[in-house]
């Protein structure tokens, strides 16, 4: 018999090519099996909430697997922490109940990007972390740029070409610019159903076009209803970019936890 669990993972991306296993490089999925099967004693696999691009970091992506009947989610817990590199991190484990995906069984995804608009962005301590832009944004542009996003949109012009898909339609709950806390820049907070490959990044690097002038506010209104991405403005870079969370269903929980 086993038990299925729901880790909370963390990790800084800047040394991972995407959380997906691939043939070359390094990857965050690679890394959780690598300790999965080692715990377990035989080949095993988990699955990922959503697929993260190279240099893009986590704060709760949540990560689906099994393990044998003996295990709870403290003692997991702690192996996880004890086995794993010192850029993953476990915040948390969930029993969860049986045939619990962590991909499919998603009801949102929540991410958010940071852009840094002072010289201190360039700092070794703040870089890795955010967009270092180091130029002052249009707060009222962005603000605009942002409101036509929410709801249910054809998003292909934000798509990476050549990805296969079903569709392109994406439920986006939440789509909002903000200060940052730190008064060092501003915060794209999106939350949604689903995501395409380089979604997020290609609408927060068309929004900051439009921020400092580049563009017009009403060209993402005009993108939403285009058929490719052939005129959008190019990704911003990966590393501003953080999973923060995916919401699932109450009923998947069981009460034991860490």
């Amino acid at each position: 018999m086993s038990r299925t669990f729901l880790a909370l993972l963390q990790f800084d991306g800047g040394a991972f090519v995407g959380w997906q296993r691939q043939r070359e490089g390094r990857t965050v999925q690679g890394e959780f099996e690598r300790v999965l099967t080692r715990l377990t004693g035989a080949p095993a696999v988990a699955h990922a909430a959503g697929r993260t691009d190279a240099g893009v970091h986590a704060l709760g992506l949540g990560v689906s697997f099994s393990m044998p009947e003996r295990w709870d989610a403290a003692a997991v817990r702690r192996a996880y922490n004890a086995l794993l590199p010192a850029d993953c991190w476990v915040a948390g484990v969930r029993r969860m109940r049986e045939g619990f995906h962590a991909r499919k069984c998603a009801a949102a995804r929540r991410y958010w990007y940071d852009v840094g608009t002072d010289a201190d962005a360039w700092s070794p301590f703040r870089r890795r972390y955010e967009w270092a832009l180091d130029q002052a944004l249009d707060a009222g542009r962005l603000v605009e740029a942002a409101e036509g996003l929410e709801g249910e949109h054809d998003f292909v012009a934000f798509a990476a070409k050549g990805t296969p898909q079903a569709h392109f339609r994406c439920h986006l709950h939440t789509a909002r610019w903000e200060p940052r806390a730190d008064g060092a820049g501003y915060r794209f907070v999106v939350e949604g159903n689903r995501f395409l490959m380089h979604m997020v990044r290609m609408l927060v690097g068309t929004m900051i076009d439009i921020g400092v002038g580049r563009r017009a506010v009403g060209d993402m209104r005009r993108l939403l209803t285009s058929s490719d991405n052939s005129q959008t403005s190019p990704p911003a870079p990966p590393h501003g970019l953080f999973f923060v969370s995916a919401q699932y269903p109450a009923t998947w929980y069981l009460e034991d936890s860490a």
